[in-house]
């Protein structure tokens, strides 16, 4: 059998106050002319459909068009859950009826959970989706209060899946979660605030391949049948240098797959250059003009006048500047503090510790987390 993995489309997300979803349309077609050549079973989509609970109109127009495509013209199956940005309700309405024509969604978390089987050649492939779900919903939909942290969560709902599949069939997983180890980028939100949100590989050894979503870049975690397909785009500028794609899975009839990587090209790249002011401005052979969206690091320590403005003749879609050793007031801005990598945790430290003179207790970061977990939680259900 053969099916692709894709996950981390974000649609309708903002790039430094910018609108993706032409880049994002123009990147889709390229993934649909792969699938009209390469012929798969199956697509599975590992969760972040969306960029946020409520998309924009564009964006549901977009994922509209492209399952249809998906679907109507090319009869292919499509299994896609819910992650951490989407609304599980929204993504998960109709999917009963929307079963029947080959689109299996799972939005809510279900007690008992449902797999997918598709069948080829060889016989029957379960796909088990593990929608996002956070241990506290874990908990309420199976009342089993012991569930306390992602990883045994995961491992709880793994377990309970594995007795709804027959012995000796070979096995699908969807999941959208953080596997600890994984090489992050600075467009993921946290799944937890407390850092509790990190799942053992080990939790998907049973499976024979593992369709991974969150982690926007293209990595194998903890195993080569364990794999992030990463994200369509690159969506900050620490991506610069990431291959963004998809992954075409090629299983065997014992459970054994080949997997390639093949990549998608954006409209505009993303890009990061850095140097002097004048050399950028004046050296085209070390500085070509281009329209893709910049980010431009300047090494200079004095003040420049309408630096934006000079440096978006060369590049148009200039997108961020960066002044590391601006000079201000005798001091070198690189000495300063960069709260903008800080956790809500080490900003909420750091101001206890200026108002009280005290640094926080473990007890009192532990009450902090779990507040803020809860009310993160309550705001995304208020969104949904």
């Amino acid at each position: 059998m053969r099916f692709i993995h894709t996950s981390d489309w974000h649609l309708g997300r903002l790039f430094h106050g910018k609108h993706l979803t032409q880049d994002q349309s123009y990147v889709l077609e390229q993934f649909y002319q792969v699938v009209k050549d390469t012929k798969p079973d199956a697509i599975l989509i590992a969760g972040d459909i969306y960029d946020r609970a409520v998309p924009p109109i564009e964006a549901v127009e977009l994922l509209d068009d492209t399952l249809a495509r998906l679907l109507l013209d090319q009869k292919i199956p499509v299994i896609m859950i819910a992650g951490n940005h989407d609304s599980a309700q929204r993504i998960g309405f109709g999917s009963k009826l929307l079963a029947g024509q080959g689109l299996y969604v799972t939005g809510q978390l279900t007690n008992p959970l449902t797999p997918v089987v598709l069948t080829d050649s060889f016989g029957d492939v379960y796909f088990m989706p593990f929608t996002y779900a956070e241990p506290s919903l874990v908990r309420s939909v199976y009342q089993h209060n012991e569930l306390l942290d992602f990883d045994g969560a995961m491992k709880f709902l793994v377990q309970r899946s594995l007795q709804r599949i027959p012995q000796g069939v070979r096995k699908v997983a969807l999941a959208h979660a953080f596997i600890a180890g994984g090489q992050e980028s600075e467009s993921e939100r946290p799944l937890s605030v407390g850092g509790s949100s990190n799942v053992s590989a080990g939790s998907f050894a049973a499976f024979d391949y593992t369709a991974l979503g969150h982690l926007h870049n293209s990595q194998k975690a903890g195993g080569k049948q364990i794999c992030y397909s990463g994200s369509l785009m690159k969506y900050s500028f620490d991506e610069a240098n990431q291959t963004k794609g998809i992954n075409i899975v090629d299983m065997d009839k014992n459970g054994q797959v080949e997997i390639e990587l093949v990549s998608l090209k954006p409209k505009y790249d993303v890009c990061k250059v850095s140097g002097s002011f004048a050399d950028i401005l004046q050296n085209r052979e070390k500085y070509p003009s281009q329209e893709d969206y910049m980010m431009v690091s300047l090494n200079d320590t004095q003040a420049i006048l309408d630096v934006h403005g000079q440096l978006e003749k060369i590049y148009p879609n200039l997108m961020q500047i960066e002044r590391p050793y601006l000079n201000i007031g005798g001091k070198l801005a690189k000495e300063r503090l960069d709260y903008r990598t800080k956790t809500e945790l080490q900003l909420f430290g750091d101001f206890f510790q200026q108002m009280t003179d005290r640094e926080l207790s473990q007890e009192q970061k532990q009450t902090f987390v779990t507040n803020l977990d809860e009310l993160l939680l309550k705001e995304r259900e208020a969104k949904s």
